[in-house]
């Protein structure tokens, strides 16, 4: 296929994992520039109501567009498998049912959402400063939901054929892109906050076109026609895999939505100062992120190829990784939260003093569990590799009860502040249930 792919059935599996994590981790590094650099050109350029915009439909972009990625990572761990078992002619059907089944689902969830967007926002309570700005950021998004899956779906398929490289050369090319973009839409033409929609999308769309070429190198687009014949046996098996990875993101973004209703309601300078957390989320989180996909792609290869044992070690090398990495970002969110934030508000906004308050002790919070964020997204990630997305999809329901639990219930007894909580405690009711959901399926398959 190309010198690029990795065997990741062969060698030592910590080096196979860092070595294929690395280039994600950079290249997730330069997606997430992708909203930072929204959010910074938009809060400094334009103001806290702008970056408030910005951040109240956060959860609703989020639920749209992690549909699209969770269909993509749940495709890719099929094309892993037949890549695995050197399956050429099974891996080609696998990618052109990917691209036809994607395609109809982005379809249906620009329809669902863009149809519903007025009233997603009314109920969400979205300050009417605000409101239509929010509304105007999140269509472009949304129509721009093509673009997120041409890249998901695109490079879902090259880390599959353990290729992490492609991906990161796409992601550096479309963050220097976005940020040109912004800086011309938003500081230049004045265009505000959807200057800043649609450099993301264009970006995106550059992102895509690059892996895709990557793609036609390896010859992957040399398929016949009956490659592109519909096959339902394939497609089932696809979206077996896919919609519980996406009805997982989708039922999270839910939990959410709610946790951003709560906020909505505390006024704009809530909204601002968890939208500049917020938009750091990615950022740490993108070393989980990258070491899921690694131990992914790591755990759909081997188990194609019979490597049991080495899936055993594999996981545990990745949740050790986890632990270490998770400790150092904690602490560099801890001590230099304030400056980090500092990035989002102008210090001129009158403002800006409160908005930062809230969005430290926000990030302290985070920051201080991260260790069980990290420790999620390998065991989830483990369990998809090896072909599980249903205990992945009720880890999401565990998020998503969590959230709604302590986004209503924490504020009643500690004030604004228990809002901080929601996330933690999502994250450990899917932590827990996913590493007992590992350990027995890893005892059943090797000893």
């Amino acid at each position: 296929m190309g010198e690029s792919t990795k065997d990741m059935t062969r060698g030592n599996p910590r080096q196979m994992i860092i070595s294929f994590a690395i280039p994600l981790m950079l290249g997730n590094v330069f997606q997430q520039m992708y909203t930072v650099m929204d959010s910074v050109i938009v809060g400094r350029g334009i103001g806290v109501e702008a970056l408030a915009a910005l951040g109240t439909s956060d959860w609703l972009s989020f639920t749209a567009i992690g549909g699209i990625t969770g269909i993509a990572q749940g495709f890719s761990v099929l094309i892993a498998q037949r890549f695995g078992a050197k399956d050429e002619k099974g891996m080609k059907k696998t990618v052109a049912m990917s691209v036809w089944t994607g395609a109809g689902v982005t379809l249906l969830f620009m329809a669902l959402f863009l149809g519903n967007l007025k009233i997603l926002l009314n109920f969400l309570r979205v300050p009417e400063n605000i409101w239509q700005s929010a509304y105007n950021y999140l269509f472009i998004l949304l129509v721009g939901l093509v673009a997120t899956a041409l890249y998901n779906i695109s490079s879902g398929i090259l880390r599959a054929m353990g290729d992490s490289k492609t991906p990161l050369k796409a992601m550096v090319t479309a963050a220097v892109t976005n940020i040109v973009l912004d800086l011309i839409f938003v500081m230049v033409f004045h265009w505000g906050v959807e200057g800043a929609g649609i450099a993301t999308v264009l970006a995106q769309f550059c992102s895509g076109g690059i892996c895709c070429i990557q793609l036609k190198k390896y010859g992957v687009w040399k398929m016949s026609k009956e490659d592109w014949k519909y096959d339902f046996c394939v497609v089932k098996k696809l979206l077996g895999l896919g919609l519980p990875v996406a009805f997982q993101n989708i039922i999270i973004g839910f939990g959410g939505i709610a946790i951003q209703y709560v906020i909505n309601g505390f006024g704009f300078l809530y909204v601002a100062g968890f939208t500049a957390t917020n938009k750091l989320y990615g950022l740490f989180e993108l070393a989980a992120v990258s070491l899921g996909y690694a131990t992914s792609s790591f755990v759909g290869q081997n188990l194609g190829a019979g490597e049991y044992q080495r899936i055993k070690d594999g996981v545990k090398i990745s949740a050790q990784l986890s632990v270490v990495i998770a400790l150092a970002v904690g602490a560099v969110l801890l001590i230099f939260g304030h400056e980090i934030l500092g990035i989002f508000i102008s210090p001129t906004e009158k403002q800006a003093e409160e908005v930062l308050k809230i969005a430290y002790n926000y990030l302290a919070v985070m920051g201080a569990t991260l260790i069980i964020l990290y420790l999620l997204h390998i065991y989830r990630s483990a369990l998809q590799g090896m072909g599980d997305t249903v205990i992945p999809m009720f880890s999401g329901i565990a998020e998503m009860i969590m959230r709604i639990s302590i986004a209503f219930f924490l504020p009643f007894v500690m004030g604004k502040e228990g809002i901080y909580f929601a996330e933690t405690g999502a994250w450990l009711g899917a932590m827990i249930l996913l590493i007992v959901a590992y350990q027995k399926k890893i005892k059943k398959i090797c000893p």
